[in-house]
């Protein structure tokens, strides 16, 4: 059994605590719906259907582009950065502990930009593609829709250390995942709505093992129908090798964007320990609680979903720049 401090179930009753309202309010002239309306009016068009073909392709790719989009914005905020190559003079992201050997999608967004630049040489940034295109993928597999406030500027810079800080791991307890979410002005609500995105995600054997042939494994033990679970992930995940292998996170509809996923939690199902302890851990009261309403009531989990995709997404970088005409590239 997992014991928390006295003064760590302290710390998350004050972090709940703050998320009574919101940490700070993004200036809304920042970012604005008609940002492209006159320079190039048809850019969410071009995105739209770029994604629209890359989905019907393989639907996984709708994961891709919202796993890059929140990758991005938990690193300087919603900058570009992620899609950065390294160079001589410049460190990436891409080596981060949490996206390397599973962060994709960096092609699609090539082709998208491509695109973009051959409609309007110079305006769209790589940010906004992210953010736009994250949406377009989720409704595309029956998610919810919501606005896109663009105008964001692509980042000059990266940082390795930064997205091997701040990036959520999955092996993380939930005192730290709230944290990691505060720190960026996000409350337990979004978190819970965030991860929710993990419907259509695949996790890494890598990154599940622990948790396979561990707590869920005890678990397991008390329900016929997550013994059958376990063993096919066992099938999927073998004890030893096999670490690249891949797994839905919701078995029930992988393809499908809604909240059987959050049944799964409730079940103690959850492949990645991170997400289980939303729901399992013994100070997520509130977390498992927002986790019975979403697996309850799907349309309030979309409505909290879209909310908290809008709020992550008008986190910006204070240090500004500018308009990459190459994704992986700063412009020289």
């Amino acid at each position: 059994m997992i014991s928390y401090s006295r003064a760590s179930v302290l710390v998350l009753a004050m972090v709940l605590g703050a998320f009574v309202g919101p940490l700070a309010a993004q200036d809304p002239s920042q970012l604005t719906l008609d940002y492209y309306a006159k320079n190039c009016p048809h850019a969410q068009e071009i995105i739209r259907a770029e994604v629209e073909c890359a989905v019907r392709t393989n639907p996984r790719n709708a994961a891709l582009l919202l796993r890059l989009h929140f990758h991005d914005c938990f690193v300087q905020g919603c900058d570009g950065s992620v899609l950065l190559d390294d160079t001589a003079t410049l460190i990436g992201e891409k080596q981060a502990d949490q996206n390397v050997n599973s962060l994709k999608g960096f092609d699609l967004v090539d082709k998208i930009k491509q695109k973009l630049e051959a409609e309007c040489p110079g305006v769209v940034s790589c940010a906004d593609l992210l953010a736009i295109g994250a949406r377009d993928g989720t409704v595309l597999l029956g998610g919810p829709y919501w606005d896109v406030p663009v105008g964001r500027l692509d980042s000059k810079t990266a940082s390795l250390d930064l997205a091997n800080s701040d990036i959520p791991a999955p092996s993380q307890g939930l005192i730290t995942l709230i944290a990691k979410f505060w720190s960026k002005g996000l409350s337990a609500t979004d978190m819970v709505a965030l991860v929710g995105s993990h419907t259509i995600g695949v996790a890494r054997c890598f990154n599940i093992k622990d948790r396979i042939y561990g707590d869920f494994e005890l678990t397991a033990k008390f329900n016929p129908s997550s013994e059958l679970y376990l063993s096919k992930l066992k099938e999927t995940c073998p004890a030893h090798g096999g670490d690249d292998n891949t797994s839905p996170m919701d078995y029930v509809s992988p393809y499908v964007f809604d909240n059987a996923y959050f049944e799964g939690l409730v079940q103690g199902e959850g492949v990645l320990y991170s997400d289980q302890q939303m729901y399992s851990s013994l100070v997520g009261y509130q977390t498992a609680d927002l986790v019975k309403q979403y697996w309850a009531d799907p349309l309030l989990f979309f409505k909290h979903f879209s909310d908290s995709m809008v709020k992550m997404g008008n986190i910006t970088n204070p240090e500004g720049g500018e308009v990459r005409k190459n994704c992986r590239f700063v412009n020289s």
